[in-house]
């Protein structure tokens, strides 16, 4: 039995060792086995990152997927890091992402997952509240842990290196506001409306009616409660609701940080829906995760223990269905590291209150955020992840013919916002 147990860990140390000789070009990583062995794979001699494997049966499944057991392994503190901390190891590995893809196992591995993902992403009414309750429906008390004042889930708009996280998202706010031409009367419908704060802007700024829809209980909760603590209700209403059940026609539809959680096989359908519940001269507004390269998959980890049945899109994915679905794509913005930037406030936010989050949850949960945060915000530093808002249009002429609009709107708005403050 011993024998078989050396020979198991001999070939699955042999298997990764070709993993590491192909994925290592920058920087030096040391690997300590179950056994005390140290296996050192380098192309120069910094940075430097030594982890170590404290089972058996772990380079094997690294080997297998990477990803899914590295994340596993530190949340269940069967993979530590000596002299050297997460962010170091997740720096060395983003620096050395293209050695890792050409390796001939990790391509057949991303076309099996390509093949799957159909069923990675279903997400049919019934089962998208399953997937969205897995993480939007965490203690109320997390997420404040960790977010602005304004409790926004998603990217922030750094206009300036000084900008806080509060002026970030703020800032956000009235950048979507002043793409979506608000104007009294308005009736607005927010798809994936989070705890409200986008819905509360946009009733500030204009006298408008506005229908968040959500599939987060605590999230309905807390943002019906705002509206009243706001004296907002009677233009702000909130309803736990999958969007494809909303009727009647709107004027304006935003969406932030929900087009992620559709699934590429159902993107037809969102579409298709956005056109039906659009008034004719309506406008739209989607800010989503996207990448810039090919179309593929979802982080095996991420999916499993994150946001099940999530999916980043390519934007080639992205018109294909709007164009099949005819609507006019009439503006387009990439942001490009300002998520990157995002997500570092996050992580020092989450730090600080790591001691309280561990109350809420365990050492477990807080390995797993600190995994999903950090390794998120390098996919967003170097490598293909990036944010897009899109605005769409039933008619070609629903927005004025140029962008000056936009510009000059926001300048307003700021301006207003300075003059209140």
């Amino acid at each position: 039995m011993a024998k078989d147990g050396a020979k198991g860990r001999g070939l699955g140390i042999y298997l990764l060792s070709h993993l590491f000789q192909r994925f290592i070009q920058k920087g030096t990583l040391r690997v300590i086995d179950s056994s005390g062995e140290v296996h050192e794979f380098s192309g120069s001699p910094e940075p430097l990152a030594t982890i170590q494997l404290h089972q058996a049966d772990l380079p094997r499944k690294l080997f297998q997927n990477f990803e899914l057991h590295l994340g596993e392994g530190y949340m269940n503190g069967t993979i530590t890091f000596v002299d050297c901390t997460l962010e170091d190891f997740i720096g060395l590995f983003s620096i050395n992402r293209g050695g890792m893809a050409s390796h001939p196992w990790q391509q057949v591995f991303r076309r099996i997952s390509r093949l799957l993902r159909d069923f990675q992403q279903h997400n049919p009414i019934g089962k998208a509240q399953q997937n969205v309750a897995h993480h939007y429906d965490l203690s109320r008390e997390l997420y404040q842990l960790f977010l602005d004042e304004d409790m926004q889930y998603s990217c922030a708009y750094f206009q300036s290196p000084e900008d806080t996280l509060e002026i970030a998202q703020q800032n956000k706010k009235r950048h979507i506001a002043a793409k979506l031409g608000l104007a009294d009367g308005q009736r607005i419908l927010d798809i994936g409306c989070g705890w409200g704060g986008l819905a509360f802007d946009l009733a500030r700024r204009a006298d408008v009616e506005v229908l968040g829809v959500t599939l987060s209980k605590e999230q309905h909760r807390l943002a019906s409660e705002r509206a009243v603590q706001l004296g907002l209700d009677d233009r702000v209403h909130f309803e736990l609701m999958d969007y494809r059940k909303v009727t009647g026609r709107f004027d304006r539809i935003v969406s932030v940080g929900m087009f992620e959680h559709v699934g590429v096989s159902r993107y037809d359908e969102f579409f298709a829906r956005i056109y039906e519940l659009l008034a004719d001269d309506g406008l739209a507004v989607m800010h989503s995760i996207g990448h810039m390269s090919p179309p593929g998959t979802a982080s095996s980890w991420l999916r499993k223990y994150i946001f099940p049945g999530a999916y980043s899109p390519a934007l080639s994915e992205v018109f294909a269905a709007t164009e099949r679905q005819h609507l006019w794509v009439s503006d387009v913005e990439v942001l490009r590291l300002h998520y990157a930037n995002t997500l570092v406030e996050w992580i020092i936010r989450f730090k600080q209150n790591r001691a309280r989050i561990a109350e809420l949850y365990d050492e477990r949960f807080c390995r797993m955020w600190e995994f999903y945060l950090i390794s998120v915000e390098s996919m967003f530093r170097t490598g293909a992840q990036m944010v897009f808002q899109m605005q769409l249009a039933r008619i070609r002429d629903a927005a004025p013919l140029t962008r000056d609009y936009m510009l000059d709107t926001e300048r307003n708005y700021l301006e207003a916002e300075q003059e209140k403050a």
